[in-house]
């Protein structure tokens, strides 16, 4: 395993300085030289590798099997993996597999990991072209596309849900296998999938592919880059470029943000292909744009916990008040990928900026994603205050961030350390042990930060060596508190281009001390509406709310399960503090010295003072609350009554809702089965809508509720209508002057527990802009409107 890795992991390492790529400031260590020893990282690791070997292999490998006209040795597992997006889960497991093998050296992680990769390799050489995918029947679509037949949209391509970014899940998962694991057969199976899908463009048009493009592709473009670096053959690099979404890199490439409304990690997986070519082709232009992207996203788009989007879109960057009302925050994968970007940015520039966006997205959002005691992972995170995340369980969850996630806690050691010449970077305080081969050193970090404000690192040499070890010097640090000592003496460090460094002649068992005081911090959303969270380090506090009605805290197999759908408590309920922006920190107080816990006061309503917070990842099983309005004396009683009305409109809706779709969102509609002809998506300041010159519909339920009408929502057109049909069954039309639709259903259907909802042209050439579709019972509430 070993000269196979090292050959991946070097050729891919070494491509950036390819020919006229931009080289890197920065080097990062292979995560096969850092081992993860204790604290919440590494039970985090512990607990990934339980869930990893919870699975069953042959489930996961079905749809491959069946795709490739073999056998299967067992079914699918169920929910994604056989609704239309079979196999996707298989690209990922093939990536967690091989990131644990090489940050563990686990012997069960790497039976496993080669079992899988050798049926795999069955299902391609079945296949007799290279090809290999869980996309059910999908040898008929990709042979549609090479005959130049293409129907694309968001979700789907020609009728099936985004096999681009189904296939790439596969793509990725053999480059790890190879380049992470040092699985050699991976590399000839990689080539050979790239060689396959070579084949399938040829003859189309740049034209053509663009269009294909849009359809959710994942980060084909990095894949196909990826072999560029390891071939040098530059007709890899040609394909990564012709699947490069020129509808998102031209404005990016203008420093255009046109964000609002775009489905978030359909667009970030793109921007990190942008970014890999570039390393490797000297784009410095695509580079811009991509580091562009980052600052948008990271500085204008994204909360304390270091995520993104709501109903994963990019909401307004100046209007974050659905991020505070949706129970669909921030999701994992944007996250997961924002981080991949973050590394690639900070190799090429060793700009400290992009280590602090790091270490504040590791601790809060990607660690606080695992359940720690169950092992489940979360797909939304919400910031509504009140609300509660839900998690996966193994047997029956396989959305995204599921896959994503099984990789999240596998690679925790990859941007602990880092280095440039003869210096030792430290980049987070983490305890760990680094084996630096090249210069025949051994570095164990010893803390327990954050619990303790202090690092311990211990060197082990074969002969003493002069060198730089130095320690990053975080935004969060109070610099006048600093203080180094080596060997229990204290010691002078230089801060030069955020890190501190000790330069002197290193022997056997040296022991560099520094101290890590924290700041305490109250961090305002981007938009400068008045919510603050508080974060105390790189580490965001939360209070736990309680554990009424956590209905579905744990997921079942259902398409929707990955959703915390219980009540939403009432937001004029909720806390706020009472005061000014000036005074904010001093109604926080530390419990005590030894313990990561605070008390807040100057809180209404009253019954709330000295309400306790506590590091966000360790908040589980909970409703909780991250973000605080502030509110002066004058404007509480008022702010109250907004918010009291606002709740109880969205309280009777939501109770009168049995199910619900917002038109043009990716996974409510695929959630909900959404079929169409000569329709469209698109977004109008930050709402998504679809409209249609044919039809589109959805299968929607009653999940145990009574329904006897439909709820539409609709941008207001006088000039357009459209006719709607409820199980073949004609139900009304509506006008487009109105913004408000409900149309009661024949009451031969109100005993129905499933519905297919058709939307369909009327008498104008195309429909109206629609948000919304609701199946729910009105009772006087919801008259036409």
């Amino acid at each position: 395993m070993r000269k196979g890795y090292l050959l991946g992991w070097m050729l891919l390492a070494s491509s950036v300085c390819m020919g006229a790529g931009l080289p890197q400031k920065i080097n990062t260590f292979p995560i096969t030289d850092v081992r993860l020893i204790s604290g919440p990282f590494k039970h985090a690791e512990s607990m990934d590798i339980c869930y990893l070997l919870g699975l069953a292999p042959d489930r996961l490998l079905a749809p491959y099997m069946k795709e490739a006209g073999l056998q299967p040795k067992a079914e699918n597992y169920p929910n994604w993996e056989n609704t239309g997006l079979d196999g996707h889960i298989g690209g990922h497991y093939l990536s967690a597999l091989s990131y644990m093998y090489a940050s563990t050296g686990d012997e069960e992680i790497g039976k496993r990991l080669d079992y899988f990769l050798s049926e795999m390799k069955r299902c391609q050489e079945a296949s007799g072209n290279g090809y290999l995918c869980g996309v059910p029947n999908g040898k008929a679509i990709w042979n549609e596309i090479k005959n130049g037949k293409i129907d694309a949209n968001p979700f789907g391509l020609n009728n099936r849900w985004v096999p681009l970014y189904n296939i790439h899940k596969t793509y990725a998962g053999l480059r790890d296998a190879y380049v992470i694991a040092g699985k050699e057969e991976a590399e000839g199976m990689l080539i050979a999938l790239t060689d396959w899908m070579l084949n399938t463009v040829s003859t189309l048009t740049d034209e053509q592919i663009q269009d294909m493009l849009r359809s959710e592709h994942g980060g084909l473009n990095e894949v196909f880059a990826d072999v560029y670096g390891l071939t040098g053959e530059k007709k890899y690099l040609d394909l990564a470029k012709r699947f490069s979404h020129r509808v998102v890199l031209n404005p990016l490439l203008e420093k255009k943000d046109q964000l609002t409304g775009m489905h978030a990690n359909t667009q970030i997986p793109k921007v990190i292909g942008f970014k890999r070519i570039a390393d490797l082709d000297g784009e410095k232009a695509w580079s811009d744009a991509s580091d562009f992207f980052w600052h948008t996203v990271v500085n204008n788009r994204s909360v304390s916990i270091g995520g993104n989007s709501v109903r994963e879109h990019f909401h307004k960057a100046d209007d974050f008040s659905s991020m505070m009302t949706s129970e669909q925050g921030p999701e994992t994968c944007n996250t997961y990928n924002m981080l991949r970007l973050t590394k690639m940015l900070y190799q090429t520039s060793g700009d400290m900026a992009y280590m602090d966006y790091y270490e504040r997205a590791l601790y809060n959002h990607i660690l606080s994603s695992q359940n720690p005691v169950q092992g489940g992972l979360v797909y939304f995170t919400p910031m509504r205050s009140g609300h509660y995340r839900v998690y996966s369980q193994p047997q029956s969850c396989f959305w995204c961030c599921v896959g994503s996630g099984m990789e999240n806690h596998a690679k925790y050691g990859e941007m602990i350390y880092a280095s440039r010449k003869d210096e030792l970077i430290v980049n987070m305080f983490i305890s760990s042990v680094l084996e630096w081969k090249e210069y025949g050193m051994t570095f164990t970090q010893e803390t327990s930060f954050p619990e303790k404000e202090s690092t311990r690192m211990v060197l082990h040499t074969d002969k003493s060596k002069k060198m730089k070890v130095s320690f990053r010097c975080p935004e969060w640090i109070d610099k006048s508190k600093v203080a180094f000592a080596v060997n229990g003496k204290k010691a002078e460090a230089t801060l030069t281009d955020g890190y501190y460094t000790i330069e002197r002649k290193w022997q056997d068992g040296d022991a560099i001390e520094m101290t890590l005081p924290m700041t305490l911090r109250a961090v305002q959303l981007p938009d400068k509406s008045s919510y603050y969270s508080f974060m105390y380090g790189p580490i965001v506090l939360a209070a736990d709310m309680g554990k009424e009605r956590l209905d579905g805290q744990f997921a079942d197999d259902s398409r929707g399960g990955h959703i915390a759908s219980g009540p939403q408590l009432p937001l004029q309920n909720m806390p706020v503090i009472v005061g000014e922006e000036n005074n904010l920190l001093g109604n926080l107080k530390k419990v005590s010295p030894d313990k990561l816990e605070f008390a807040l006061t100057g809180v209404y309503p009253s019954r709330y003072e000295g309400m306790k917070l506590k590091p966000f990842y360790q908040t589980h099983e909970c409703r909780y609350m991250i973000y605080w309005e502030l509110v002066s004396k004058e404007e509480l009683g008022q702010r109250q009554k907004e918010l009291a009305e606002v709740e109880k409109e969205r309280a009777q809706l939501e109770q009168a809702t049995a199910d619900m779709v917002v038109c043009g969102e990716q996974q409510p509609e695929s959630d909900h089965f959404v079929e169409m002809e000569n329709s469209v998506i698109g977004s109008e300041q930050g709402t998504p809508w679809r409209e249609t010159r044919g039809w589109f519909a959805y299968k929607m339920k009653s999940k145990g509720k009574p329904v006897n009408a439909v709820r539409i929502e609709s941008f207001p057109d006088a000039a357009k209508d459209a006719d709607v049909y409820v199980n073949e069954v004609k139900i009304g039309s509506v006008q487009g002057k109105n913004a408000l639709h409900t149309l009661l259903l024949p009451k031969e259907l109100w005993k129905a527990s499933e519905w297919e909802v058709k939307i369909m042209r009327g008498k104008s050439e195309v429909t109206p802009k629609f948000r919304t579709v609701r199946m729910v019972l009105s009772r006087g509430l919801l008259v036409n409107e």
